[in-house]
């Protein structure tokens, strides 16, 4: 009995050293960036959470816009003269640019110069009615100096103020970001359009790219083909110069619409989102809401 328990113990230990040790496990997973696109529809939280570019800063509250401008020294731009900000501190990495007239039209080209004959970001700009609905954006200025040039085309009966001021870590960038977190993929070519009920004063845009060009026009509609504002926009890199701005979208029938202007290779990711919400009480209910629920 012993000594068939023993021939038992020596066969299964001789087995044992016959079988092949296990190959040690290794991922074939390809390594990922940092910047994380999706490109299904609003499920690419990073926009407004974080990023790439100095703009995106967590904390803060929103400033409000006439606080702006009660703060600050407009400077008149009369019709089509041009005016020029240098920001020579290279700490500065980013600047609001306001615009408004005393309701006239608001026609202007917005440029960044960057050294000699490079313009990394430009901006052709309309307003209807630049005092019912101001001009407000923030650009991204890293690794100045750095000069924004605003140029007035209109006619020489038509000035307008312009108020350009280095943006802080809780002024309106910030203030965009807290708000518009929800985006989605618009490919080259293609246009989206974010209608708003009328309780909606304001709406928080930002438009970026993986770091290819940014090439867009984004329209504020009310009423079929009535173009209240609209900013066709050039950035020679999305991720290091994403576009925020804040539309004002007083009335009813307010309809954003953001067009791809680039080719099908220069995809952008736009988020658009209600930025102030009122009562609407000074706007006529027609009994139809618009856009989201809030």
């Amino acid at each position: 009995m012993k000594f068939s328990a023993a021939l038992t113990l020596a066969a299964l230990t001789g087995a044992n050293a016959f079988v092949a040790p296990k190959a040690p496990v290794t991922s074939t997973q390809l390594s990922m960036s940092d910047y994380r696109a999706s490109t299904s529809v609003r499920d690419n939280i990073d926009v407004g959470a974080g990023g790439g570019s100095p703009l995106y800063k967590a904390g803060g509250t929103a400033r409000d816009l006439a606080e702006i401008w009660d703060n600050s020294s407009p400077v008149i731009v009369q019709g089509g003269s041009l005016r020029t900000w240098s920001f020579a501190n290279p700490a500065i990495e980013s600047v609001q640019v306001l615009l408004k007239t005393e309701g006239r039209p608001l026609d202007a080209d917005v440029e960044l110069w960057q050294g000699p004959d490079n313009t990394p970001h430009k901006m052709r700009v309309y307003v209807e009615d630049g005092a019912l609905r101001t001009f407000n954006a923030v650009i991204g200025t890293p690794r100045g100096p750095n000069t924004v040039a605003i140029r007035n085309i209109g006619q020489l009966e038509f000035p307008l103020d312009a108020v350009v001021r280095p943006d802080r870590d809780d002024g309106l960038a910030a203030g965009i970001a807290s708000v518009a977190t929800r985006s989605e993929t618009i490919q080259g070519g293609a246009l989206r359009t974010y209608p708003f009920n009328p309780t909606v004063d304001s709406v928080a845009i930002i438009l970026k790219t993986d770091g290819r060009p940014l090439n867009a026009r984004i329209e504020l509609l009310q009423g079929p083909n009535n173009n209240k504002q609209v900013v066709e926009l050039y950035t020679e890199d999305g991720l290091d110069r994403p576009f925020f701005a804040i539309v004002e979208t007083p009335g009813s029938g307010n309809v954003v619409r953001v067009v791809n202007t680039a080719p099908v290779e220069f995809p952008l990711y736009a988020s658009v989102d209600a930025y102030r919400v009122g009562g609407g009480g000074d706007w006529a209910d027609d009994g139809l809401m618009i856009g989201r629920a809030f």
